[in-house]
This record gives C-alpha cells, sequence and structure tokens, in this order.
C-alpha cells in the first residue's frame, strides 16, 4: 500500500519551483503593464502545477516500466522502487493532466481559444518526454522541450491570459525562466550520465558528455542574469532585485563546475530550483513596486 508520503514523494516536489516560477514571472510583467488579473494568475498556477506533477507522474510510469529506474540517485522513483503499481502511477499522472486541462479550459473561455491547441501540445510533450515508443526524452531533446513549455510557453501565456498581449518585458523573463528549468534538468542528467549510458537513454548531457555539459550548466545561469538586465531596460531597474538568484546559483554552479558527482550533485538541484524561484519572485516584486 503505497503511503501519502511516498506518493508525495514521487511527485518530486523539489522540481515545483519549475512551474511555479514561470506564472510569478509572467504576472510580474502584466502587474507592470496594469494588466494582472490575479485569478487568472491563481488558475495559471493551478494548470503549471498539475503539469508538473503530471510530468513527473508520468516519468515515473514510463522510466519504471522500461526498467531505466532500476539503479537510480535521488528522488523516489513509485514504479522503480516497487512501491506502487505502474497503473496506479499512471493513473495518478493522467488525474494530474485532467487538473490541468479543468483550469486550463476556463483560461481558454475567457482569453482566446487557440490556447486550447497550446494546452493540449503541453500534455501531449508531458507524457512524451519519456512515454512511447520513441520518447523525445531519451533523444537529447529534454532541455528544449523544457525550455518551450516551462519557459517560453508558461510565461508568455501567464502574461498573455492577463493581458492580451505579449510585450517584450515577458520574453526576456521567459527565456530567464526557461534557462533556468533547464539547468535543473541538466545538472539531473549530469548525475545521471552513468545510468543513463548503461541503460541506452540518451540524454544532452550523455551526448555531449560530462565536461561539456557542466560547462553548458554555466551558461545557463549567465544566460539568466543577462536577461534580467533585458527587463530592466524594458520595464524597471527594481526589475534587478531578480539578482537575488545569484546566490544560490553562485553555490550551485561552484559544485557543477568542481566535478561533483552522484549523490553530490543533489543539493544542485535544489539550490538550481531555488534560484529560479528568486528569480521570478524578484522579478514579480520589482514589477509591482514600480
Amino acid at each position: 500500500m503505497t503511503t501519502p508520503a511516498q506518493w508525495f514523494e514521487g511527485a518530486r516536489p523539489r522540481t515545483l519551483p519549475a512551474a511555479v516560477s514561470p506564472v510569478l514571472a509572467g504576472t510580474g510583467v502584466a502587474a507592470y503593464l496594469d494588466g494582472a488579473v490575479w485569478w487568472k494568475a491563481f488558475l495559471a498556477l493551478v494548470v503549471s502545477l498539475a503539469l508538473q506533477v503530471g510530468v513527473n507522474y508520468a516519468n515515473d510510469y514510463s522510466d519504471g516500466i522500461r526498467g531505466t529506474d532500476a539503479d537510480r540517485v535521488g528522488p523516489l522513483r513509485l514504479v522503480g522502487s516497487g512501491v506502487a503499481a505502474p497503473s496506479d502511477v499512471k493513473r495518478a499522472a493522467f488525474a494530474a493532466f485532467g487538473v490541468a486541462m479543468v483550469a486550463g479550459l476556463v483560461l481558454v473561455a475567457t482569453s482566446s481559444w487557440w490556447l486550447l491547441l497550446v494546452g493540449a501540445l503541453a500534455i501531449v510533450a508531458a507524457w512524451f518526454y519519456t512515454g512511447g515508443s520513441q520518447p523525445y526524452g531519451y533523444h537529447a531533446l529534454g532541455e528544449v522541450m523544457v525550455f518551450l513549455f516551462f519557459g517560453l510557453v508558461a510565461v508568455l501565456g501567464t502574461t498573455y491570459v492577463q493581458t492580451g498581449t505579449l510585450p517584450l518585458p515577458a520574453w526576456f523573463a521567459a527565456v530567464g525562466v526557461g534557462s533556468l528549468a533547464c539547468a535543473i534538468l541538466v545538472a539531473n542528467n549530469v548525475r545521471d550520465i552513468p545510468t543513463d549510458r548503461e541503460v541506452g537513454k540518451r540524454t544532452l548531457a550523455v551526448v555531449l558528455g560530462d565536461q561539456q555539459s557542466r560547462y553548458l550548466y554555466a551558461l545557463l545561469m549567465w544566460v539568466a542574469a543577462a536577461t534580467l538586465i533585458g527587463i530592466a531596460l524594458t520595464t524597471s531597474a527594481w526589475a534587478l532585485l531578480g539578482l537575488a538568484f545569484a546566490v544560490p546559483a553562485a553555490s550551485a554552479t561552484r559544485l557543477v563546475l568542481s566535478g561533483t558527482t552522484g549523490r553530490g550533485l543533489v543539493p544542485v538541484l535544489q539550490q538550481t530550483g531555488v534560484a529560479e524561484l528568486l528569480y521570478a519572485v524578484g522579478v514579480l516584486v520589482g514589477l509591482l513596486i514600480a
């Protein structure tokens, strides 16, 4: 019998900043434009969180039935560890996707119907990250899709449903948030290079190799910092409050570039998630002040 604590751990709560951050950043831009609609921001948050939990359960199910989670470092894998039946984890994934669909339909009905296609693509992308016969996460495309859906789509979508526009500051914020979300995945995949190679999982880290992947992580941090300058130049210098992200980001980058491996990289995931959250909170607060 899977316990509530195990289900909670299986949802990988340390990844949830990647779902909260784009909504905060996108709402900050909307607020600066005097277009914030807080109930829509809340629904956007529900959509983002539900998709993140859904994709986490979906990955747990798909990797588990393939056997690629049999020997993993990091959070509990429900299927791989045998604490939950694959069918139960699959149902949990689709339940989360259902919550995202319901909240998303309200936003679609009160914004633009073309967003329905975007939402459908997001759910399809969430499932086929590790699901299906040719999962793109096994073919070095995971970071690309994370940047697209948890960066560009999530931030720009949050701003759009509130303002009906896609202003330049939102694009800067989308790139920044997307870069930090990618950095979380890069760190995760660097940690898993040995086991992924063994089971034939070709993540971007496996393709690039250990050292180049570590440089990519550092580059993504610098890109995020540069986007804050772009936001400040197109809105207000108060947006630079987002530079608070540099404190945990610097610590995480030092660990990554030092060659830390295995369980030593687990704190990097948490620090990168905190960095992304601080980036978004800084943008939100700064633009609310402005």
